[in-house]
């Protein structure tokens, strides 16, 4: 199991590893609209909405890297107290009945809105803008198989540990 585990975080890892360059590139680029625009009066709604694209790819790609070390906001109610099997139940129970099941739903509600805009090529969200939103909506269904992946990633990884026979 932990070589499978171990298969599918290299998926979440080699993207995580790529999407963050996003971060330093959204803020040189916001850095030179706001220089565009009260240094020199010159705006562009193209210039800001590549700033949104970019937040949004970073947030939805980077979402399943964020899962695999362990950085995700998490409600540890009961996980602070727990010993080290507790906290492994706990993360098989999230990971087996919530966080699957809901990537699951998403993928599957999302899908035609994201299939619509494919075949429209969905434009721009302000006159002057990227003509791609059908790009941005395409980031829902890789959100939730890269959150997927890495979640099958760690119920492998727990199941393991709950069986006595590697990490948690």
């Amino acid at each position: 199991m932990d070589r499978l585990a171990d298969g599918l975080n290299t998926v979440n890892r080699a993207v995580g590893r790529s999407v963050r360059w996003l971060a330093l590139f959204m803020v040189l680029l916001q850095f030179l609209v706001v220089v565009l625009r009260y240094v020199y009066g010159f705006s562009s709604i193209a210039l800001n909405e590549s700033v949104l694209y970019m937040h949004a790819t970073l947030f939805m790609l980077g979402a399943g890297y964020t899962l695999l070390v362990d950085e995700h906001v998490r409600v540890d109610i009961f996980q602070a107290k727990a010993s080290d099997r507790g906290k492994a139940w706990i993360d098989t129970f999230g990971h087996a009945v919530l966080l699957i099941p809901s990537m699951l739903a998403l993928l599957y509600w999302s899908w035609p809105s994201v299939r619509n805009a494919w075949a429209i090529y969905e434009g721009p969200l302000s006159v002057g803008g990227i003509p791609a939103v059908f790009l941005l909506k395409s980031l829902i269904p890789v959100f939730c198989v890269l959150l997927i992946i890495q979640s099958l990633a760690c119920l492998l990884a727990r199941l393991a540990a709950l069986a006595g026979k590697a990490r948690a």
